[in-house]
């Protein structure tokens, strides 16, 4: 008999089918009743002991954790909350599980901490929690790929290993064929690159921007996939030194329509995904609600993850200028009565608790913030008019802040050339992205969104470690 998964089985079949499922038992109570799940969805089945067809040695083997492949009949449950019972007629222990180890690990069916479950990383795959929040991940994931090639993109497989600082920032992982202590010299006692594998210099890439702005200036509308790097000393619940990046690039686009992008590209998502991961999300949202009961009212969410989700669908974002936002913020209540940790000053970057202020409490939708100050933005935005700002744009959700950062590139050859002098860029390190101004330059604009941020926020994870299968942090680098 051909298995099936157990997803398919709740979904499609009906009293009286004779089905195979394989899965782990979730738990084993009173010597006939099995809890089996296989991962396709967050619900059990429970299989039902027939004495007459199950030996008893075959009954001591079936533990919590222990792989089985069950085969019977579906009944009509006697149980609440479940539609199906597996009367079971044939039951084979496909891999054992010893109670003793299981009791010293996450898999013993009770409560656990996140952080006991990230030491646990190869396990908490099989808890409802990382269950849930990996089908979400895929699907994420997938509705990202969708978006983009449903509206006419090209994916393009952008370098891991650069010779380049994208975002001119410097924490970045070094690639070298050197071993610890043969490196060679110059005379002046710096290593001399010249003698390394590719004769320069290499990091691990922070984005995958540069070389994506290359394609788009030829096929169009390009995006990338893929993982970014950096060595940031940070263990703050929004870091990551490996996660993943998306960055469409698209020729001809100025501002306004970057923004159109990102702000249909973002409602895609959370639609799809509410639609398609409806079990997982209700999960997710029950238990963000029982952990908010147990917090002071001044910690608890103001909208539950299900809200937040329908907030992004059925909102127009709101579009304000870095001015304006500035102008907002200091005209506010708790700028007045000095509620507000950081300054709010021109020529500042926003922190985390103004964005949420904006997007929270004063417009209650999401925010597009655009024209930031030149000074703490990217050598590769275009300035604008006004000499001081830039065409950036920022894109804050409810919860999490900025999720999205973009802007219209720096097409013109020689501001570019004063930028990169400006942010103390040599021109030998990026001369072919100068090269593509001189070959037909044009408007052109994009961004980039950390896609591990977006899953914490159609999760309601608060915690980025918590999003990816095996989160590298500082003076973390286990499985």
């Amino acid at each position: 008999m051909k298995r099936s998964e157990i997803k398919q089985v709740l979904a499609e079949a009906n009293f009286g089918d004779k089905v195979l499922i394989k899965g782990w038992v979730k738990a084993f109570r009173q010597n006939r009743f099995i809890q089996i799940n296989d991962g396709s969805t967050i619900h059990n089945i429970q299989a039902v002991i027939d004495f007459e067809n199950t030996d008893e040695a075959t009954l001591k083997r079936i533990t919590t954790a222990a792989a089985v492949a069950v085969t019977g009949e579906l009944v009509a449950s006697q149980g609440q909350g479940q539609k199906f019972d597996l009367i079971v007629s044939q039951i084979e222990i496909l891999g054992d599980a010893d109670p003793d180890e299981v009791s010293k690990t996450i898999l013993q069916p009770k409560k656990h901490s996140l952080e006991l479950l990230r030491e646990q990383a190869h396990l908490r795959f099989r808890t409802n929690l990382f269950g849930a929040v990996f089908r979400i991940r895929n699907a994420t994931s997938f509705a990202i790929h969708k978006y983009f090639n449903d509206n006419g993109y090209y994916h393009i497989a952008t370098p891991i290993i650069t010779g380049s600082d994208a975002e001119g920032a410097g924490e970045m992982f070094r690639v070298t064929n050197f071993g610890p202590t043969d490196a060679p010299l110059n005379e002046d006692g710096t290593v001399n690159w010249s003698e390394d594998f590719f004769g320069k210099e290499t990091n691990l890439t922070v984005s995958g921007q540069l070389e994506a702005e290359l394609a788009a200036m030829a096929l169009g509308k390009v995006y990338t996939f893929g993982p970014t790097f950096r060595a940031e000393n940070s263990n703050t619940t929004r870091h990551l030194a490996e996660f993943w990046m998306v960055e469409p690039e698209v020729a001809f686009n100025d501002l306004v329509d970057n923004m159109d992008l990102a702000e249909d590209f973002l409602s895609y998502i959370c639609k799809y995904v509410t639609e398609n991961c409806p079990d997982d999300i209700a999960f997710l949202n029950e238990r963000e609600l029982k952990e908010d009961q147990a917090k002071p009212m001044a910690e608890r969410n103001e909208l539950s993850l299900s809200e937040r989700l329908d907030f992004v669908i059925n909102n127009d974002f709101e579009r304000i200028t870095y001015t304006d936002a500035i102008d907002l913020l200091r005209n506010s209540k708790p700028y007045k009565k000095k509620k507000f940790k950081y300054p709010v000053e021109w020529g500042t970057d926003l922190q985390s608790e103004h964005e949420r202020f904006l997007v929270e409490k004063h417009f209650k939708k999401p925010v597009i913030i655009t024209d930031y100050p030149a000074s703490f933005k990217a050598f590769y935005m275009r300035l604008n008019d006004d000499g001081k700002t830039v065409a950036a744009m920022d894109i804050l959700f409810p919860g999490i802040g900025e999720i999205i950062g973009g802007s219209q590139r720096e097409e013109r050859y020689d501001v570019l050339k004063e930028k990169c002098a400006a942010f103390d860029i040599a021109e030998e390190d990026v001369w072919w992205y100068l090269d593509t101004r001189k070959f037909g330059t044009a408007p052109h604009a994009g961004f980039g969104l950390g896609f591990e941020r977006m899953v914490m926020f159609v999760t309601g994870m608060t915690n980025i470690r918590d999003v990816i299968p095996f989160p590298r942090t500082p003076k973390r680098a286990e499985f």
